[in-house]
């Protein structure tokens, strides 16, 4: 070997994996595209064939599409925090929407940077939140100070907002921009740029969208026309007395999910013209589901399937083969991180509590799940006390959903003969042996976790926080009167 040459061998190894010799390498690109509040139901890949989503249904069937992803508390800031961090709710802190994430824990660009990638955030952040005794939303429009971006150095961010028509961001020197037009366009134009940039590098990008989360009908005109709201079908589930807004309320979200499909048909159409797609390991998923009106009520927080359960599609064709695979076992926020990791090759994390996996789903098998935990310890805003909000832990199985609140046994479907949850099995004597299987798994995965299920009030002075604005009142008879399903 001639003398130059090894030292520029050399001079690869110690600058590390920023620097390649071919397109061939080890470390896969990782791409994570981020709705909010988009449930699992509403897919056309699922048989909903009242949904446009042409793009998303031809990449499902390229992906590992997960049946059964669930998202271990169902609501914004906590699933981000348990999704970067890959620990539950009750480690991390947040568990609250607008509570800040502490500096020190680790996340998903810090451990990617280690290894050599550039690391890139575009949209919602909702981690940077405000500090005790501030106004509850006064950070939403703040710039994230560059010590609070947990790694992430591309930067086009705003910590929180849902007017996608009048959209603004921070940059890298936190000066203000704003996004033309509806922002989820724009977003996928700079997600495009910045993978072009680094084609040569591995690098990770979170592309985080804020709809199909309200406000239903601010999609742009032309997705909106899409659809004719008379004509739409809903859940059994959704009351008579409500399903005329609800059929309103649903065309306006699947304009807005229409809209995201069609940003994601251009995002993963640039890989292919780029040549990567095939060493890019894409990730599609949200954050949360939205009831629509099933039960009679909107968004979030609550245990039913509509609020927990959410898209998961994964895409690594240089791993995973290009073809469709289902995967039936349920998987749970704090799992996601650590699963990437290990399809990415990358060591995981000793602060990591979730799974890992990505050597199942390598061989071909379904991962190795009997239940994902579902929790709620302190319900807020739109489900907060007044509400009718309440703690809950709760577990979904393939086939089962138990949950239980302070005071006992809460819920108990069995989600094969009742897809729409509408028979409660809970306390039926019957159902005596099933709910004491699901009580036992439930206690299990609460042990696992060292998780007491204390009150809302012991969690919020262990943590120091304050409850925004009236959501620690409680209507005297609030468990008395919420017993119901």
């Amino acid at each position: 070997m001639n003398l130059p040459y090894f030292f520029f061998l050399s001079f690869l190894l110690i600058q590390g994996s920023n620097y390649i010799l071919s397109d061939k390498r080890d470390s896969p690109n990782l791409i994570i595209v981020l709705a909010d509040q988009w449930r699992a139901q509403e897919m056309g890949y699922e048989g909903q064939k009242q949904i446009i989503t042409p793009n998303l249904d031809r990449f499902a069937s390229q992906s590992l599409n997960f049946e059964n992803a669930v998202a271990t508390l169902p609501v914004c800031a906590p699933w981000r925090a348990s999704f970067l961090t890959g620990q539950y709710p009750l480690t991390h802190g947040i568990f609250y929407n607008d509570k800040p994430l502490p500096n020190e824990a680790l996340t998903l660009a810090e451990i990617l940077k280690v290894e050599g990638y550039q690391t890139g955030y575009i949209g919602k952040w909702h981690l940077n939140g405000h500090q005790r005794g501030e106004e509850p939303f006064s950070g939403r429009d703040k710039p994230v100070p560059a010590d609070r971006r947990q790694g992430w150095d591309y930067w086009k961010v705003r910590e929180v907002t849902h007017n996608y028509n009048n959209s603004f961001y921070f940059d890298e020197k936190d000066e203000k921009h704003t996004w033309p037009g509806y922002d989820v366009f724009p977003q996928t134009d700079s997600a495009i740029s910045f993978i072009s940039k680094n084609k040569k590098n591995p690098f990770v990008l979170m592309l985080s969208y804020g709809p199909p989360h309200d406000p239903y009908f601010s999609a742009p005109e032309e997705f909106q026309k899409l659809y004719d709201a008379s004509k739409l079908q809903l859940r059994p589930n959704v009351p008579e007395e409500f399903q005329d807004s609800a059929r309103r309320v649903l065309a306006g979200y699947y304009a807005h999910a229409t809209a995201i499909d069609y940003a994601f048909g251009k995002l993963i159409r640039s890989l292919d013209s780029l040549g990567i797609s095939d060493q890019t390991l894409i990730l599609f998923t949200s954050e949360h589901g939205d009831m629509l009106m099933s039960k009679g009520v909107l968004k979030k927080q609550r245990p039913w399937d509509e609020s927990i359960k959410v898209p998961m599609l994964i895409r690594y064709p240089e791993k995973l083969a290009n073809r469709s695979r289902r995967i039936k076992n349920p998987i749970g926020t704090p799992d996601l991180l650590p699963t990437l990791l290990g399809l990415s090759g990358v060591k995981i994390p000793e602060s990591v509590e979730g799974r890992d996996f990505s050597e199942e789903l390598l061989s071909g098998k379904d991962i190795s799940s009997d239940g994902a935990l579902i929790m709620l310890p302190v319900p807020f805003h739109e489900w907060r006390f007044g509400n009718g909000g309440r703690e809950y832990r709760g577990i979904r199985t393939e086939r089962y959903t138990y949950a239980k609140d302070l005071k006992g046994p809460w819920l108990l479907y069995d989600n094969e003969t009742d897809p729409y949850q509408m028979n409660n099995l809970a306390g039926k004597p019957e159902y005596q042996e099933l709910q004491g299987q699901m009580e036992k798994l439930l206690m299990k995965k609460l042990a696992e976790r060292k998780d007491e299920f204390l009150s809302a009030d012991d969690y919020m002075t262990r943590w120091n926080y304050l409850y925004d604005r009236n959501d620690s009142i409680r209507a005297s008879n609030y468990l008395e009167i919420n017993r119901l399903p």
